[in-house]
């Protein structure tokens, strides 16, 4: 079965419920099935600034998560990435964790991770029903 890794966008996204419902229904199967999420996206998710029900639902979700953190193979791809992409280096590390694991990456932000050699990308608004 494919293995995923949940871009920060996509989850903000499906909390507030704004992904078609072939992508909600999508999404709902993978976090079903544990999330996968890099560090760099966890840091995202606590740093929102929301009410505290919001705040708790996102720490609640992180903790039924697997986080991935920044390991020398992580490290190794986001140097290549970098020096061979103009990509941020948040983006970067959420790519080269997606890479080191063989993960596909769900995102909607297609654009900055479209060209990353080998990267498998999911867009969950382009899921046909």
């Amino acid at each position: 079965m494919e293995q995923y890794l949940i871009d920060t966008n996509v989850i903000s996204d499906y909390f507030s419920a704004s992904l078609p419902e072939t992508g909600l229904q999508f999404m709902d199967t993978v976090i079903d099935a544990v999330p996968n999420l890099s560090v760099i996206s966890q840091i995202e998710l606590l740093c929102w600034k929301t009410d505290a029900v919001k705040q708790q639902r996102v720490k609640d979700f992180i903790v039924d998560s697997i986080i991935f953190d920044i390991t020398p193979h992580v490290i190794e791809n986001c140097v290549n990435i970098r020096r061979n992409k103009i990509v941020k280096t948040p983006d970067a590390i959420i790519a080269a964790t997606a890479l080191a694991n063989d993960l596909t990456l769900i995102t909607n932000n297609e654009k900055d991770f479209k060209r990353i050699e080998g990267l498998k990308i999911l867009n969950p608004f382009k899921i046909l029903g």
